[in-house]
């Protein structure tokens, strides 16, 4: 891994000079072997550009690059930029609901700052071969929070009302809840109706791949 970079703009800077590069060019530099397929390496393409880029997150819940308060998130696109698939932000926080609120939650950490960098997806291209895309360093902006909130504030009533696991994949503007685990045995401690801690199926948020297709779009507006 690399020394951990001291400014956005030199974070922004290194991601960079990864764009052009294949997850088989940039796995050869960090002599990491590339597996066939993700099916049993989930994450695999997000810890291959933390580890280029030198993220320093200690803990789950903190940005991946902490000092910094910036994110990493990978998006899978299709040869026209599109994402291919909703993004992942962090789990669910099912145990204390009552205590959370937006301004502390782990969404608003995770999403305060995001480095997007879009990798060549496409069907049926091998994993060695995707194509690292040109990064986009984003912060949301006061619409853009005011809709995230407004999806989270939305779950975050059913979720301590007990019914976490009435909420499904359409509920969500633009912030989605879904189901997440290793297995689909796995569970945590989380409010239930009675309004009791019991034990539920995890869950996780994620970014509607339309939201994410119109950072890309307007950023993409922006730069030309």
């Amino acid at each position: 891994m690399r020394r951990t970079p001291t400014t956005p703009t030199e974070l922004l800077a290194r991601a960079r000079q990864l764009a052009g590069l294949t997850l088989g060019d940039l796995a050869g530099t960090l002599n990491t072997p590339v597996p066939a397929n993700l099916r049993r390496h989930k994450g695999w393409v997000g810890r291959l550009l933390e580890d280029a880029l030198g993220a320093d997150a200690s803990t789950a819940q903190a940005p991946d690059f902490a000092e910094l308060g910036i994110e990493l998130k990978t998006l899978p696109v299709d040869t026209s930029g599109k994402p291919r698939e909703s993004t992942f932000v962090t789990c669910v926080e099912l145990a204390h609901p009552d205590d959370i609120r937006w301004e502390t939650s782990h969404v608003r950490q995770k999403l305060a700052r995001v480095l997007f960098i879009p990798v060549l997806s496409e069907t049926g291209l091998d994993l060695g071969d995707r194509l690292v895309g040109q990064p986009l360093l984003w912060q949301p902006s006061p619409a853009e929070e005011a809709l995230l909130r407004a999806d989270w504030e939305g779950h975050m009533r059913t979720i301590r009302q007990g019914y976490a696991h009435a909420i499904t994949a359409r509920d969500g503007e633009v912030l989605q809840i879904r189901p997440k685990g290793a297995r689909a045995s796995s569970r945590v401690w989380g409010i239930g109706p009675s309004g009791e801690l019991e034990l539920i199926q995890p869950r996780a948020y994620y970014l509607r791949a339309g939201f994410t297709a119109g950072i890309i779009a307007r950023s993409f507006a922006l730069s030309t």
